[in-house]
């Protein structure tokens, strides 16, 4: 095996298509089949089945995909490495961010990597924790911002910030005679009786609320299921329900006096807020300093915008 060999199959596997991965690669497609085809030889396993619509991975494929992947992380950390030895910190950092956030730190968090890592390249994806947590084991992130991350043996965190869900409601809401009254603090446990629109599982929000919910016997009445912060907020604003989120949220809104905000007590809900990493692969200098850097951007927007 040689790391054009494994590349070439990486890159078919993760995109599906030969067509797709020689166009990535910037290589004529005869010469990456051709890469593929004897990566199969050599280890005498069919590593890709083909079709119509592209390639699909083997059970051996699925083995050397994730090893493969690992393979091309230690060279672009060992080549990361040979570059702090000249002093200067390169190389390619991929940070996933949960869609709740991504509005708020996206431009400060892209400013503040070009000032502090001018030779670094940083990529930036969204989604929900739970396809973020896999990409991290997979080595398709470095980093990932997350929500109440389960613990595991495999993942390093450190807390970023620690919110409390409030309960949001329109001006416009006008809550019927079997709804409880709004109030500046309200319990737990009177959520139950109000129309919630929440994200869909497994949304870190939606899966905290319903924990909580039924630890105090009860369950959320949920009319709606958005995948959009921004969205729910709007039908919030209309008075079509209840939300139940950061008071960060309301900042991406231009006038955020359309909505009143409630306390939840007894109990609270708490959402952690993690810096996420692999335990299982290297973190090179830029790596070091990119965690740094976000850190800092994170724990610095949310602190500007807590309401």
């Amino acid at each position: 095996m040689d790391l054009k060999q494994i590349e070439s199959f990486v890159r078919v596997a993760e995109l599906g298509s030969f067509t797709k991965a020689a166009a990535a690669l910037g290589i004529p497609q005869p010469l990456l089949s051709r890469h593929v085809r004897q990566l199969e030889v050599e280890l005498h396993q069919n590593l890709l089945m083909r079709n119509g619509r592209g390639v699909t991975v083997t059970e051996a494929g699925l083995v050397l995909l994730e090893h493969g992947r690992g393979i091309l992380h230690q060279v672009a950390v060992a080549q990361e490495e040979l570059g702090s030895v000249r002093g200067a910190l390169a190389g390619r950092v991929s940070i996933g961010l949960p869609p709740s956030l991504s509005k708020l730190i996206t431009v400060p968090l892209t400013l503040s990597f070009k000032q502090v890592l001018p030779h670094a390249q940083l990529s930036l994806t969204e989604g929900f924790s739970v396809l973020m947590v896999e990409s991290l084991r997979a080595g398709r992130l470095d980093m990932a911002v997350l929500y109440n991350p389960p613990p595991s043996p495999d993942l390093e965190m450190t807390v970023l910030h620690e919110d409390a869900l409030i309960l949001i409601a329109g001006q416009k809401s006008k809550p019927s005679a079997h709804q409880p009254p709004l109030k500046p603090v309200m319990k737990l446990s009177a959520l139950a009786e109000l129309p919630l629109i929440v994200p869909s599982r497994p949304n870190a929000f939606r899966l905290l609320i319903e924990t909580e919910m039924l630890r105090v016997n009860c369950k959320p009445q949920i009319v709606l299921e958005i995948d959009g912060l921004n969205a729910i907020l709007e039908l919030v604003k209309e008075g079509l329900g209840y939300a139940v989120l950061p008071a960060y949220t309301l900042r991406n809104f231009a006038k955020p006096k359309d909505f009143s905000t409630h306390r939840i007590e007894q109990p609270k809900l708490l959402s952690q807020l993690m810096l996420v990493w692999s335990a299982r692969r290297p973190m090179t200098a830029t790596h070091k300093a990119a965690q740094q850097v976000t850190h800092d951007i994170v724990t610095q927007s949310l602190q500007a915008n807590t309401i």
